[in-house]
């Protein structure tokens, strides 16, 4: 039974979320006491390094992850409901009706031996009592408002016939054909051209607003973050280390592992033909993590504490929160940016 939202609760609610992965030599502890809020209308991009957690959390969301070989703990609440007591039926009807996720790659997440039309009408039909043809109008009506040219042609494509931008499209259409009220985006935009990302961005960010979607975007571009998400989340090792607004977190980062990103990416500071900083080292092993903070064999503010236990949560600011015991050292090697 769904118990009706109330309007001061969050879309999304996780509290101490841990994923271990079993079955290799030893267990893989990918998301470690990860917890977030995600506001009803809100978008919140998780960003970071491949490998920190981003996509296991979101994942998780669905709880897409093998269930034998996978631990998880903590509190997941989407839409007032608990996801990680739900029955498998119950998890059926909540995937794509109360919570949808576009993937990656469209190319490997879309069904190659049936039309993409087939797929979205399949989906309709499956969570709504509607007719064939009802469900192939709401498919069509799909693919215009996701600005897909000759979209009745297109309904007949098979995934191999569309361009990348335009299964990305289809992609979102599918994850959208059930009117969810969670959008889950797992680095949208990762596998196309500069030109085709900025379209898919701006419709992304565009479809949000008229829907009223709340929407959870991972990427590893802050600059995509930037462009899409009302708040933003760093995550490094499977821990969140960072998270404000998208405004406080570009002018005034208080993580030496946000910094380090924002200096690795081109911006208007940056004098032209500068070298662009790059992050020393490589991430840890996640089935062998340090007791301290996992950044810091790469951190130049790491000290003996930092090593020695997990550096607390700081409040920064009523929406602004870093786990670091350096935050106001890190305050003085932050690149000076505008958001």
């Amino acid at each position: 039974m769904t118990t009706p939202m109330n309007d001061d609760e969050p879309m999304v609610r996780l509290r101490d979320l841990s994923v271990t992965f079993a079955g290799g030599r030893k267990p893989v502890h990918a998301v470690s006491g990860v917890s977030l809020e995600v506001k009803r209308g809100e978008v919140v991009a998780l960003i970071g390094e491949s490998g920190s957690g981003k996509s296991v959390t979101m994942r998780t969301l669905l709880r897409l992850h093998p269930e034998r070989r996978t631990r998880m703990g903590g509190t997941v609440q989407v839409a007032g409901r608990d996801v990680l007591a739900m029955s498998q039926r119950e998890l059926a009807d909540f995937r794509g009706k109360v919570a949808s996720m576009i993937f990656q790659e469209p190319l490997l997440a879309l069904d190659p031996v049936y039309p993409v039309g087939a797929q979205i009408v399949e989906s309709i039909r499956r969570h709504e009592s509607v007719t064939q043809a009802e469900a192939q109008q709401r498919a069509l009506a799909l693919f215009e408002r996701v600005r897909i040219p000759s979209p009745e042609r297109r309904l007949q494509a098979y995934p191999h016939e569309m361009s990348g931008g335009m299964r990305q499209r289809a992609m979102i259409a599918l994850a959208l054909a059930c009117n969810p009220r969670l959008l889950l985006a797992d680095e949208p935009t990762t596998a196309l051209d500069a030109t085709v990302q900025i379209q898919i961005l701006l419709l992304l960010r565009e479809l949000q607003r008229d829907l009223g979607l709340s929407v959870i975007f991972v990427t590893h571009d802050i600059g995509a973050a930037v462009e899409v998400a009302d708040r933003i989340a760093v995550m490094y090792a499977g821990r969140i280390v960072e998270e404000g607004t998208a405004r406080e977190l570009i002018r005034s980062p208080r993580h030496p592992y946000t910094i380090a990103l924002l200096k690795s990416r081109a911006h208007g500071a940056l004098a032209r033909g500068t070298r662009l900083e790059t992050i020393g080292g490589a991430p840890p092993d996640l089935s062998a993590l340090p007791p301290g903070c996992a950044f810091a064999e790469r951190c130049a503010l790491a000290s003996d504490a930092c090593r020695a236990a997990q550096p607390p949560v700081v409040e920064l600011a009523s929406n602004h929160r870093a786990r670091c015991i350096h935050t106001d050292a890190a305050a003085a090697i932050a690149p000076v940016l505008v958001a």
